[in-house]
């Protein structure tokens, strides 16, 4: 059996991000997140910043930049790359680094596609942690202390972000069952909870392949 990839999806201020760091550190591997970001970064030659200008932002009318002259390298300076808008080089290379992760530990990847591009990796969990609107607000409240009207706000945009990046790429929607293999409501069960019900469906798709 090779290595043990989770890769979890999140409504904003759902806690999927915690939930992500409790279940890499109880497991005892990694967790890549931002960390992502800096490893496409440097596997690709660009820029850092640029990863994180784009990082799942929808995808829309970004203009072809010339800064790609600057930083591509390697079998990313070729004609078909370089003439891709900018926010499809970006996609590429986190795509490359997420198969490449994969390929190498077992490990917690959060966001940025990473079911889709482990698509064909029978040991990928795919997650999606979800909570009601409520229990959203009220986190984004005490964790960013903002109104209730402006974290509503950020929660609403930021959902949209995700969804149109997800499902501009994956070509599958957002946040739908079929495209994870298990969906948890963190606003009933916790996110200690969510971490045990993860490890208990690792252990029964084991079970099962067996």
């Amino acid at each position: 059996m090779g290595n043990k990839i989770y890769t979890i999806g999140r409504e904003y201020g759902s806690g999927g991000k915690e939930v992500g760091e409790k279940l890499a550190q109880k497991l005892g591997i990694k967790l890549y997140d931002k960390e992502l970001l800096q490893q496409a970064a440097k596997n690709s030659g660009f820029c850092e910043e640029i990863f994180e200008n784009h990082d799942e932002k929808p995808t829309s009318s970004f203009l072809y930049s010339l800064v790609m002259d600057t930083y591509s390298v390697g079998s990313y300076a070729t004609a078909p790359f370089l003439d891709m808008p900018l926010n499809h080089k970006v996609f590429l290379a986190q795509f490359d680094a997420i198969k490449k992760i994969a390929s190498e530990e077992s490990c917690v990847i959060v966001g940025r596609c990473a079911d889709y591009a482990l698509a064909d990796n029978p040991d990928c969990m795919n997650i999606f942690i979800r909570s009601n609107l409520d229990k959203r607000i009220q986190r984004i409240i005490k964790r960013s202390n903002l109104t209730a009207n402006k974290a509503k706000d950020r929660i609403l945009k930021t959902d949209k972000q995700r969804a149109s990046y997800y499902n501009y790429y994956s070509s599958k929607k957002w946040g739908d069952s079929n495209s994870y293999h298990l969906i948890l409501d963190s606003g009933m069960i916790g996110i200690d909870g969510c971490v045990e019900m993860i490890i208990k469906f690792r252990e029964l798709m084991d079970a099962h392949k067996n």
